[in-house]
Formats: structure tokens, C-alpha cells, sequence
């Protein structure tokens, strides 16, 4: 029998993955707050935090009891039968959503959430058109990919859904061009993430409301990742008081627990039994781990210390003496550091020095740390970064 010890992951888990993941040459074992270790005991500040998901941080110990209570008590349970630990959740999450939004799709990953939305959006109108932005990321299903625009997710896969329009992002007059009788749909985020940071202003996204109900398409509102506040706000949406007719929910929803959501407001009409479903979602034990997170997320005061985080970050990002730095963009503890030249070899040398970070695009370093980040690992963050891009 083999141990640990003898064990090569890499090797291992290379030989025998799909090969469609580009991995790092790490191998991550453990975690907690927003620390993670490696396999040979080495530490990394987690700025990454699972592409937006551990907003809580790693194994957060009351997600880990309630993980643990409902794993001893019930894992599963379809939604054609009620469930105590769904019924709270549904309470409690319609409870903190925007005005308006009553109602609840579960699922289990923010591309599920937003391929339900699609066809609520399509069901609810009796229209087909959705429109979309450039730099716009929605996730790699077939009815999220054709909202998604970067051409390198979508060409090998064409022909995709037909009717989704894509217009550039922040463009108010390009937007009013494409809403027609025909869209049934406007799907947006308030801040592009796999598109590079870029925050909507409040003028482009007021602006996509009036449109929609102008014409009677639906707002779409996207938070897979800047939901659970993540941007110094429960929801994105709520800096600029949005009221979406639906919200798409995931990541971060059930603190590292594979769970997505979409929110329905009154507009959203014509769903009735068989329309839609899920095999797993709303599942008791994603549900507890979804209300186990939402009660940290209050507890500990987690949408202010993002905010007043994410203040402090970015004005020390900005201060960088550095002439690499393009701009910074961002909100909360969603920041995108736009360099002049390419990313990847910064972020293998922030690798090297025990912190790990995403890219968004081919010129941007992405920080999502988790949002329980200490202050000084944050100014471990800023030093690191100083250094390198020196």
C-alpha cells in the first residue's frame, strides 16, 4: 500500500486530467483563512482564494461544523420533497438579496445559475434575443459561453446559441442600438472579472435598466464573482441601487461548497413545474454550508472589512513607484493591477515568494483575497508586489 509520502501528485494527477487545465507546478494540501500550504509545508498568501470562492477563507471552522452536523444528519434530498435546512436558506439568503427579488433557483456553479436565467429570460418574455458585453466572462456551458465574448473560449465550439449580441461595455448609446422587440435579456456584470477589473459606471448600468424596462427585456445581473461582499457591498449591484429581475449567484454562496442561485424578481413569470432543474441543487448539505456562510458573512463584519480593505489596497497599489503599472481598477477586495507589458511572469515570481494571484487577460494581476485577509498580509501583498515589479 502507498503513503503520502510516496507519491507523486503531479505526476499522478497529470497523467490522468482531462488536460484542460493549464496547472502551476504546485501542489496545494491544505488551508485556513487565507493561508494555504503546499505539500512541502510551505505557506502562500491565498490571493486568489479559488477564483473568488473562499471569501470566508480556507475550512472557516463554522462552515466546517455545519458541513460536518449535516453530513451526519442528511446529504441529499430532491427538490420535489421539502427540506428544513433549504427552507431556511431560502429565508434567509431572499432576506439580504435587492428589493424585489422573493424567489430561488438553486443549483450548484455559477455557469448552471447562469444558464437557468437564460431560459427564465427566454420563458418569462417569449423572446430569444439576450444581449451581452465585450470582455463580458459568464462561464463555459453552451448557453453562457455564447454571453461570453472572448473569442478563444468560444471558436472551437461554434456554431453556439443563436441570438446573443455582444456591445462594448460601459457604451450606453451602443446598448440602446441593440435592445430590441426581440431581446428577452440584457445580461451584465457591475464589474467585469475574467474581462480585467473593470467596474461599470453608474450611468452605463442605470442607463441598461431604464432600457429593459422601456422595452420589456429583462436585467440580468451577474455576481458570481462579485457577490457575498466581495466589493464592499453584499451585492455589487447595490452601489449603484440596481434592481435586477434576476440575479445570478455562485462561488462564494456556500463558503467552498459547490453551490450556485439564481434570484427572481416579479417580472420573472411562467415558471411552473418542469420547466427547469437539478439533479443536486438545494441539496441539504450545500444549504447548510450556504447558511452557515451567510451568518460569518454578518457576524464578522465581512462586507465593511472588505470595503475598508480594498480602500486601503488600492491606494497603496496606486502609490507603487513604479512606471510596469498602467492602472489600477477595482472595488473592495476585487483589484486588477494593469501592467504594461504581460502578467504571467510577475505572477510566477509572486508565486515564488509565497503569494499566489490570478490573471485577468493577458496584461492584468487579479487579487481576490479572501475577505477574513489580515492587515498584514495585505502589506506583505503590497511589499511583494513593490519588489517585483521593480
Amino acid at each position: 500500500m502507498t503513503t503520502s509520502a510516496t507519491i507523486d501528485y503531479q505526476t499522478l494527477e497529470a497523467q490522468h486530467s482531462s488536460g484542460v487545465y493549464a496547472k502551476r507546478p504546485l501542489t496545494i494540501v491544505r488551508g485556513s483563512g487565507a493561508t494555504l500550504w503546499d505539500d512541502a509545508g510551505r505557506a502562500y498568501i491565498d490571493c486568489a482564494a479559488g477564483h473568488g470562492v473562499a471569501n470566508l477563507g480556507h475550512c472557516h471552522p463554522r462552515v466546517v461544523a455545519a458541513i460536518q452536523a449535516q453530513a451526519a444528519t442528511l446529504l441529499t434530498a430532491q427538490e420535489a420533497l421539502f427540506n428544513d435546512q433549504r427552507a431556511l436558506l431560502l429565508g434567509e439568503l431572499t432576506a439580504m438579496l435587492p428589493a424585489g427579488l422573493d424567489r430561488l433557483f438553486l443549483c450548484n456553479s455559477g455557469a448552471e445559475a447562469v444558464e437557468a436565467a437564460l431560459k427564465f429570460a427566454r420563458l418569462a418574455t417569449g423572446r430569444t434575443g439576450v444581449v451581452a458585453t465585450m470582455r463580458g466572462f459568464h462561464g463555459r456551458t453552451f448557453g453562457a459561453l455564447s454571453a461570453t465574448w472572448e473569442a478563444h473560449y468560444r471558436e472551437p465550439f461554434q456554431p453556439l446559441v443563436p441570438d446573443f449580441a455582444h456591445v462594448p461595455y460601459n457604451n450606453l448609446a451602443a446598448l440602446d442600438a441593440a435592445i430590441t422587440t426581440d431581446t428577452a435579456a440584457v445580461l451584465l456584470e457591475v464589474i467585469q472579472g475574467e474581462g480585467g477589473v473593470r467596474p461599470g459606471s453608474a450611468e452605463f448600468l442605470r442607463g441598461a435598466q431604464a432600457l429593459c424596462r422601456e422595452r420589456g427585456a429583462l436585467l440580468l445581473i451577474d455576481e458570481v464573482q462579485t457577490g457575498f461582499g466581495r466589493t464592499g457591498r453584499l451585492f455589487a449591484c447595490e452601489h449603484h441601487a440596481l434592481e435586477p429581475d434576476m440575479l445570478v449567484l455562485g462561488k462564494a454562496i456556500a463558503g467552498g461548497v459547490p453551490m450556485g442561485a439564481v434570484a427572481l424578481g416579479q417580472r420573472v413569470a411562467n415558471i411552473t413545474p418542469g420547466t427547469h432543474g437539478s439533479t443536486f441543487g438545494g441539496n441539504p448539505l450545500a444549504c447548510a454550508a450556504a447558511r452557515a456562510t451567510l451568518a460569518v458573512i454578518q457576524a464578522e463584519g465581512l462586507v465593511a472589512q472588505a470595503a475598508a480593505k480594498g480602500a486601503w489596497l488600492l491606494d497603496q497599489l496606486a502609490a507603487l513607484p513604479t512606471q510596469r503599472v498602467r492602472e489600477v481598477r477595482g472595488r473592495g477586495l476585487m483589484v486588477g493591477i494593469e501592467l504594461r507589458e504581460r502578467a504571467a511572469p510577475y505572477l510566477q515570481r509572486l508565486q515564488e515568494r509565497g503569494i499566489l494571484a490570478l490573471p485577468a487577460g493577458p496584461t492584468v494581476i487579479r487579487l481576490l483575497p479572501p475577505l477574513v485577509i489580515s492587515t498584514e498580509q495585505l502589506a506583505n501583498v503590497v511589499q511583494t508586489l513593490n519588489e517585483v515589479l521593480q
